[in-house]
């Protein structure tokens, strides 16, 4: 593949609905940019994508794969992302890189919830986007319906550049708006054909619609439009890529993936209507990793300083590490030195690859605008800036959601600790929604994903890479145990055996310090030294080793205040020891007295989503035992506060996708801990009880 300038650079992110055809649409692009003889098949689990095999056993994208295409003096880099939202993580890493966006809209299925979140993520990086209908062979395939659909959830900007000419109920070609020709599909090419005459009512407010949209982005071309002359079609294409590229414009065109149908003109749309990456992209600002406060422009050229970010990686198991980049600088050459700027190390660059798929392709550069891959560099991640070190910059990262679906892991087999930490790692690299927690109070490790699917995926991979089989079990909830009640109680420890002896006697008062978060604090209030002073930090050890584990269902212990009023000593038998083991024994009696009470923990809660759901999430968190603290209006959806108990959250990620079809999301932080409810607690000591057996 010969080397592009960035002018001739298009770097596209495919996105939309799980199953929407992304996949099907990539394949047929390479298939007419003769990249491969014969197009694969999704379910036939042969397409360039979805090589990974846990994609080809369950027939959808879990990864981002790269396929660069060359199209009329022109290199497409097209990143194909998953639909589904447990792998929303890949979709943010190539958003991140691509300077535009192709949302794939199924003709069957029309809009869905996928659609929306892809707007959402070309919003958030800003891009321009474009609307591909595919699946038009489909006799059931209803363009207009899903033009309305598109206009009533994006608005105005919604511009249809086709119409759809069908004989009989047959997709058989379409007219193009821009150029007001006739088009039709005759085998592995497009003719061009009449305008049928039935369509031209169809066609006019369309053409329309374009032209006014063409006329209100300059003023000489309002003032032509206004004295009624024709714009030339330079005029049109001009007005219409300014347009796209600022957003205000979105084209939707229209095709099959599966045959392959206008894939040929969406290729030379997005090289004449989406940006060049110097042009979307001419400055990108970074900072200088030496002093965050001073921003750096980037400029998207040759012969500037060389900087890229590495937005993806992966682990092969033949080559090792491979780190795929985007150069937002200069030019990158094999055997380089480059800094890396979040770690402050130098990067000696053996080999450089354009990948196509899980194909290799080995290059000696690549240029600015461009995306890449680097091999066996082990101390890259996903997120870093490797740059000139006579120019150190650090460009802005990849913004992950919260990984909240979590489960506790454990071997299958015992002694496969140290295999499913070094597999875990290794996954880690890979993929930066996976998150791993030692919960050493619950002796638990702790496994936490996007959403249930991923962390079902993750033990796959694990059992097919790393030969380690794990299950997946419901966590334990940290909860604490405190007392209500004030007690005195007597501690002592007295044991003779010949010799010295040992004599320990204490007297404390045990009551609620109304801090819990502070396990527990220590007082004396000694009068005419019954226990003498040097014994004090002993009763304070005995204190802080009992409080590990309560009476009620052995939780640690919290919000207590012992104070030591009075006791007795041996001069010859009494020792550290002794006074230790008599505070023990006040606290079991003591704590059994004060009547103790088991805490749960709480958390805030926020969740985001469309109004339409409001009574059903508030609903849910209710039955939840939740108390909704406040509404308020994010980007155009609710945010509602709660604060629930984490015991009640288990599985919410699962259930509140449910409950909005995927359009709600949600944040969780540990806020305090409360008493919990009288059931709560049977329900929790029965719990342990059994454990324990």
């Amino acid at each position: 593949m010969k080397i592009y300038s960035s002018e001739q650079i298009r770097n596209i992110v495919l996105l939309g609905h799980g199953g929407a055809g992304k996949t099907t649409l990539a394949e047929a692009m390479a298939r007419v940019a003769n990249v491969t003889k014969r197009q694969g098949k999704v379910t036939d689990g042969n397409t360039i994508s979805d090589f990974d095999k846990e994609e080809i056993k369950r027939g959808f994208s879990i990864n981002t794969s790269c396929i660069p295409l060359e199209w009329e003096d022109c290199k497409i880099n097209i990143l194909d992302t998953p639909g589904y939202f447990d792998f929303v993580g890949e979709a943010k890493e190539a958003t991140r890189v691509a300077d535009s966006a192709i949302i794939v809209v199924s003709g069957r299925s029309g809009t869905e919830v996928g659609t929306e979140i892809a707007w959402e993520h070309a919003d958030e990086m800003e891009i321009p986007r474009m609307i591909f209908v595919t699946d038009m062979d489909d006799d059931k395939a209803d363009l207009h319906k899903i033009l309305e659909q598109l206009q009533t959830s994006f608005g105005k900007c919604i511009a249809p550049f086709q119409v759809p000419i069908r004989e009989g109920e047959h997709f058989v070609g379409f007219v193009n708006i821009i150029k007001m020709e006739g088009r039709k599909f005759v085998k592995d090419h497009v003719e061009s054909c009449e305008i049928p005459e039935e369509l031209m009512a169809e066609i006019e407010p369309v053409r329309e619609m374009i032209l006014e949209a063409v006329a209100e982005s300059d003023e000489e071309l309002m003032e032509k439009y206004f004295a009624g002359e024709e714009f030339t079609l330079e005029e049109i294409q001009s007005a219409l890529h300014n347009g796209v590229v600022d957003g205000s414009i979105v084209p939707v065109l229209c095709g099959s993936g599966m045959n392959t149908t206008g894939v040929g003109v969406l290729m030379s749309s997005i090289n004449k209507y989406m940006p060049a990456p110097k042009e979307e992209h001419t400055e990108v600002l970074g900072v200088n990793p030496d002093n965050e406060e001073e921003e750096i422009h980037v400029i998207c050229e040759k012969d500037q300083p060389a900087s890229a970010l590495v937005f993806k990686t992966i682990i092969d198991p033949y080559i090792g590490k491979v780190s795929l980049f985007r150069v937002y600088s200069g030019i990158i050459r094999k055997d380089d030195s480059l800094l890396n700027a979040n770690t402050d190390e130098t990067e000696k660059i053996p080999h450089i690859y354009i990948l196509r798929g899980k194909e290799q392709i080995e290059v000696d550069e690549i240029h600015a605008g461009d995306i890449g891959a680097f091999a066996k560099l082990n101390n890259v991640s996903t997120g870093d800036t490797l740059c000139d070190s006579n120019r150190p910059v650090r460009l802005p990262g990849i913004t992950f959601p919260e990984s909240l679906a979590y489960r506790a892991i454990v071997p299958k087999t015992k002694g496969d600790e140290d295999k499913i930490a070094s597999g875990l790692h290794r996954l880690m690299e890979e993929d930066p929604t996976i998150k791993v927690v030692m919960d050493t109070e619950n002796h638990q490790e702790l496994l936490y994903g996007v959403g249930g699917q991923h962390l079902e995926i993750i033990t796959s991979r694990l059992e097919e890479k790393f030969k380690v089989s794990v299950d997946l079990l419901k966590p334990k909830i940290p909860y604490r145990e405190t007392i209500k009640a004030k007690v005195s109680v007597r501690g002592r420890h007295k044991k003779q055996s010949g010799g010295h002896g040992q004599y320990g006697d204490v007297v404390i008062e045990f009551e609620p310090s109304g801090d819990l978060e502070t396990p527990f604090v220590f007082e004396e209030k000694i009068f005419g030294g019954s226990v003498p002073r040097n014994y004090f930090p002993a009763v304070e050890k005995g204190l802080q080793d009992s409080v590990g584990k309560g009476v009620l269902a052995g939780y640690p212990f919290v919000g207590l205040k012992a104070t030591l009023v009075d006791g007795s000593y041996h001069p010859v038998d009494s020792s550290e020891m002794a006074f230790k083991i008599a505070t023990q024994n006040a606290y079991k009696e003591g704590i059994a007295k004060a009547n103790p009470t088991l805490l749960e923990p709480i958390a805030s809660v926020k969740v985001l989503i469309p109004d339409d759901y409001m009574g059903d999430i508030m609903g849910d968190l209710t039955k939840r035992r939740g108390r909704v603290l406040g509404m308020n209006p994010v980007k155009g959806k609710q945010e509602i506060e709660a604060e629930v108990p984490m015991g009640e959250m288990y599985g919410y990620s699962t259930d509140l996708r449910s409950l909005t079809q995927g359009r709600g999301v949600f944040t969780l932080a540990f806020n305090r801990y409360e008493e919990a409810p009288r059931e709560v607690q049977e329900k929790v000591i029965a719990e342990r009880e059994n454990d324990e057996e």
